[in-house]
């Protein structure tokens, strides 16, 4: 993606269902789960890069014993500095006592980190500070073991002041009002009522507190919990939980708004955001990795039983569109497949910009990212030019000669790498006039590859905020003196913000929603934004389920290749002297080309549930107020 966009998170959990000792032996380390750990992370550093988190617990160790064990990261390379911390622990604890060498009990005893069960975290702030308590998992401490919770996830939340206030009402006084700190503190109330409550039964049936202990944890009813605090939450998430004793949870949104998916052998049961992550670390088949269904928590018992519950009714199900063209690693199976779909399918809109000739048309990407959806395109021109010289061999069979048909043959279609990015380049700078030469500078170009009669068509994931198309890679393609360039998006027209977890939570930032006001401007229909604004205010204090996305009023009027012709007249600029025209995905190739992952609020304002709808017109009603402000 040519824009900077941050976004997601990932989560990694493994649960070793055999002692130490076998892990060992089978492995030759009982550390076996931290190494596990560590590939599973920094597989999806694409996942984020501000922070990471690791914790671990002991099984079974005495009291007086530590059993919980957390070190997190916000440094510039979070993921090396969570492990190095790690490593330099365990190394430092293995020199000064060389008989835990092969002393497995030993080990776990005296060394933090080594366990059964772990839990890792990357992540990318959506907003807000980029400090260490900002960093999963998060630790809500007790001296109860039961009552110990470790939470880290992929999540935002739409109702965070809703949920907020909930906790105020039964009581509790939350540090602050961040979507992570209140869906612990909301699961941790019901955790501890249903310990006590199990408490309460052990006491009656006549045991001690200490032989209640093991008892609660038998008991303890992770879906019972989890129905209990999720009643009113609203959010795409995939959440992971650790308690202290050695249960352990994965739960998803009703909608499966964000992925999570999950593997299980009689050695381990690992989760992670990515099947191809796990496929990878544990070198296991596509078919072996399971999808966490939406609205059902994985269940880890202490025991090892483990289930799949269903926490709340599932809903038409709408897994981000964007996991799929941009933000998972491309090497599923699946994922690979549709990114080259969403190239082949765009290439007839690329046809007709080009006026079909492609013998004088140049294609390329940016950024490497759009590098498979290039691959899609390609094979279609490719399928395109052998069924143009099919038919003219058929035309002309009587009269082709060997040197004709020689010619004829060696057309291909022509592609280069013509932009690179310079990842070393920084905008060090803030005054705007200064970063703006630098920023059209983050992009080098190839020389020499293409002539002034050619078209120079450029694929991207997609055009979100066009700063850096408008900045730099315009700007640069034009050094290349090409006739026309056709930049493409693999992805529609990114219309409305999220609120799910990707960092798009304003309006005005979307070139897409300008270019909508440019157009109602000159055709004198800007009044229809006061009577959004007005409808958007009315409806300010109604509950969720009443709102009404109002904001799609703004499109209305257009056919979204003229939205698209005004955002490729705004990214131009007069000293351009190429002809610029901008292509991008319709929503129903999108659908065809990714079949299971529906959700598309951001191209069409359908978002998947209630809270996005009072989002979007808060994000209008800023916009139009000109507050500077987010919108959940």
């Amino acid at each position: 993606m040519s824009d900077a966009l941050q976004h997601e998170c990932g989560i990694a959990l493994v649960r070793l269902l055999k002692p130490l000792e076998f892990y060992k032996e089978k492995y030759g380390t009982a550390f076996y789960g931290i190494q596990k750990m560590y590939l599973l992370m920094e597989k999806q550093h694409n996942r984020g890069q501000d922070g990471a988190g690791f914790a671990s617990i002991k099984m079974d160790v005495e009291p007086g014993e530590r059993y919980i064990s957390r070190v997190r990261s916000n440094h510039s390379q979070p993921i090396q500095d969570v492990f190095k911390q790690i490593n330099e622990r365990i190394n430092e604890e293995m020199a000064a006592h060389p008989e835990y060498a092969d002393d497995v009990a030993l080990q776990k005893e005296n060394i933090p980190y080594i366990g059964e069960l772990f839990l890792g975290h990357v992540r990318y702030g959506t907003f807000g500070k980029n400090s260490i308590e900002s960093v999963h998992p998060f630790l809500r401490q007790s001296n109860w073991m039961h009552r110990n919770l470790i939470l880290a996830g992929n999540f935002n939340m739409t109702n965070v002041k809703e949920l907020f206030q909930n906790l105020v009402e039964l009581g509790q006084h939350p540090k602050e009002m961040a979507d992570t700190v209140t869906v612990m503190e909301k699961i941790g109330h019901f955790l501890d009522k249903e310990v006590m409550q199990l408490y309460q039964d052990c006491k009656e049936e006549g045991l001690s507190k200490r032989e209640a202990s093991p008892v609660i944890a038998e008991r303890l009813d992770i879906a019972k919990i989890l129905r209990r605090s999720s009643k009113n939450l609203d959010g795409g998430y995939a959440m992971a939980g650790l308690l202290g004793h050695g249960d352990s949870f994965v739960f998803r949104d009703p909608a499966g708004i964000r992925p999570a998916y999950f593997y299980q052998d009689d050695e381990v049961v690992v989760v992670a955001s990515e099947r191809p992550v796990i496929q990878t670390v544990f070198n296991v088949p596509f078919e072996k990795v399971q999808e966490i269904e939406p609205g059902n928590a994985l269940i880890i018992k202490k025991n090892g039983t483990v289930s799949m519950e269903e926490i709340l009714p599932p809903t038409v199900k709408k897994a981000c569109s964007f996991e799929r063209i941009y933000f998972s690693r491309g090497s599923d199976a699946e994922i690979y497949q549709e990114r080259k779909k969403l190239g082949k399918l765009i290439l007839p809109a690329v046809l007709e910009a080009i006026d079909e000739d492609t013998d004088n048309t140049v294609f390329s990407y940016i950024p490497n990212t759009a590098e498979t959806s290039f691959y899609g395109l390609v094979e279609a021109a490719q399928d395109f030019l052998n069924q143009r010289k099919n038919n003219y061999i058929l035309e002309n069979r009587n009269t082709l000669t060997k040197d004709s048909l020689q010619e004829l043959l060696s057309v291909k279609i022509r592609t280069e790498k013509v932009a690179i990015k310079d990842a070393k380049l920084r905008t060090f700078i803030t005054e705007d006039s200064s970063r703006d030469d630098l920023v059209a500078h983050v992009y080098d170009v190839t020389y020499g590859v293409i002539k002034p009669t050619d078209n120079l068509v450029i694929i991207d994931d997609s055009i979100v905020r066009g700063t850096t198309l408008k900045m730099s890679i315009i700007k640069m393609m034009d050094r290349l003196n090409p006739k026309r360039i056709v930049i493409v998006s693999s992805a529609p027209q990114i219309r409305y913000p999220d609120c799910y977890g990707i960092d798009m939570a304003k309006l005005e930032g979307l070139v897409a929603f300008k270019a909508a006001l440019e157009l109602l401007k000159e055709r004198n229909l800007y009044h229809i934004v006061d009577e959004v604004y007005l409808k958007c205010k009315a409806q300010e204090n109604y509950i969720d389920s009443d709102v009404v996305n109002y904001v799609t009023a703004i499109y209305e009027p257009f056919q979204p290749q003229e939205v698209s012709n005004k955002i490729a007249e705004m990214l131009s600029s007069p000293e351009i002297n190429a002809e610029v025209k901008i292509i991008f995905q319709t929503v129903e190739d999108l659908h065809i080309a990714c079949p299971k992952n529906l959700g598309d609020w951001y191209f069409t304002g359908d978002y998947p549930t209630p809270g996005g709808n009072r989002v979007v017109n808060r994000a209008f009603m800023n916009f139009y107020e000109g507050k500077d402000a987010r919108a959940y």
